[in-house]
């Protein structure tokens, strides 16, 4: 609901994965995801903010292997919230995603994902 240090899903280790099913059917476009700022995280870094994932669209929640709409790193340098443009182009509509994160920054413990938003036009 807001972005707060802390206020995230966390999940053990550096590997984990979310899948989303959208209001619709959509024709997905590109992906948002949304970390806390250095600036507000109280170590001053954010080494538990994701780095390497990839993005897939799936025909149900129980498809184990969906389609790739791309691979990507979230750059803790950049801004907090980072857009990425679906770069595997498919004529497919999907209402749900999956988000596979496969690394975060560095740290040992846990990843937080604050927000990860999926856009498109519907189908």
């Amino acid at each position: 609901p807001d972005m707060y240090p802390g206020n995230c899903w966390a999940f053990k280790g550096s590997q984990g994965y979310l899948v989303v099913r959208l209001s619709m059917k959509i024709y997905p476009t590109a992906f948002t995801v949304e970390h806390i700022p250095k600036a507000l995280s109280p170590t001053g870094n954010i080494t538990s903010a994701p780095r390497n994932f990839s993005v897939y669209g799936l025909d149900d929640e129980y498809q184990e292997e969906g389609k790739l709409l791309g691979e990507y790193v979230y750059d803790q340098e950049g801004e907090p919230l980072q857009m990425f443009p679906v770069m595997e182009k498919t004529e497919d509509a999907f209402q749900i995603v999956e988000l596979r994160i496969f690394s975060n920054w560095g740290h040992a413990e846990y990843t937080c994902l604050y927000r990860f938003r999926v856009h498109g036009r519907p189908a």
